[in-house]
């Protein structure tokens, strides 16, 4: 896989990204071990994991597995939520954040955390708060670079400008989520990620696995996280979300083509994308995922998918000078 670069950072990804979250979960040790080594085979250097993952265990196999090849991998991890009752100050506070950095280079085994991201935005405490306790944590050299997950446009924004103004390292990656059949990035934060120059690593690419074929009306499968996952199934909810699923995976078959594989690279084609992230239960699941990396969509094809569901107005609400 050819690298490139992380959005303004100096770090060199693949154009995938393992996501760890099924380690220590659905995959056992064993078989996180295999799916982690298929994937450093295939020419991924790319692992995004979060303390909260397995409550700690996903970050304790990445830390395994990466020993022998810390050097050549790029890690992150996320904080947020406790992993265990406290009366201390959570979320995205100075002091939990100061304990939870060293509780996750402890469990990765490591001496330093490549992107660390906030996981949600905190309301319950100041930007400037939480800002200044990650410009601390990467003056301390814990952590190279920092990132936010699941934030809106104006909360990106709003923390960069406090950072440029306070001098304190700055948010440089963000994690959204994004698919075929949530397309709301689309609208503000993507073409904000793009105007910043910030990398991009998108997640769910998948819809749940609603886009891998395998669900049926009503989620009625044997496994999977939308058969069981009451959350999951109320993200995805809806005829038309179901319907696009449904007119995508035809799409793809009638094209030749793994509803997986195509998915993934739906999303790496977006300009704002530097890598999707991936992730499976087993080596089976891996495979057509990896294969986007091979997948160069056309105009026409990137079109058809595209054309499966509405597309989101635009941030004024003025549909007329939406594009196309």
């Amino acid at each position: 896989m050819n690298q490139r670069q992380l959005g303004r950072t100096h770090l060199k990804i693949s154009p995938l990204c393992l996501g760890t979250m099924t380690f220590g979960r659905e995959a056992d040790r064993p078989t996180s071990a295999a799916l982690f080594h298929r994937c450093r085979e295939a020419g991924i250097n790319f692992f995004d994991c979060a303390d909260l993952y397995a409550q700690g265990e996903s970050e304790r196999i990445l830390g395994e597995l990466i020993r022998d090849c810390r050097d050549e991998v790029v890690i992150t991890s996320k904080a947020f939520y406790a992993l265990e009752k406290t009366l201390r100050p959570v979320g995205l506070s100075r002091s939990y954040l100061l304990s939870a950095v060293d509780a996750s280079l402890a469990r990765l085994k490591t001496d330093r955390i490549d992107v660390y991201f906030v996981h949600h935005f905190d309301e319950h405490t100041p930007l400037e708060e939480t800002l200044q306790a990650l410009d601390q944590i990467v003056r301390a050299g814990k952590v190279r670079f920092l990132g936010a997950s699941n934030f809106a446009a104006w909360q990106i924004e709003k923390a960069l400008g406090i950072s440029a103004l306070k001098g304190w390292a700055p948010f440089d990656c963000i994690q959204p989520m994004y698919c075929l059949v949530k397309r709301q990035a689309e609208v503000e934060i993507l073409p904000m990620a793009q105007a910043e120059r910030l990398g991009v690593i998108t997640y769910s690419p998948l819809g749940g696995g609603l886009l891998t074929g395998k669900f049926k009306a009503g989620f009625s499968s044997a496994s999977g996280r939308l058969a069981t996952d009451a959350t999951y199934q109320k993200r995805y909810a809806g005829d038309q979300v179901q319907q696009a699923a449904q007119a995508f995976c035809h799409l793809a078959r009638e094209r030749g083509l793994d509803p997986v594989t195509l998915a993934i690279a739906w999303v790496a084609h977006h300009p704002a994308v530097s890598a999707p992230i991936i992730g499976a239960r087993n080596l089976q699941q891996l495979e057509p995922a990896l294969k986007a990396a091979d997948l160069k969509l056309t105009d026409e094809l990137y079109a058809s998918v595209c054309a499966l569901i509405p597309a989101p107005p635009p941030a004024t609400d003025r549909t007329e000078e939406a594009g196309g």
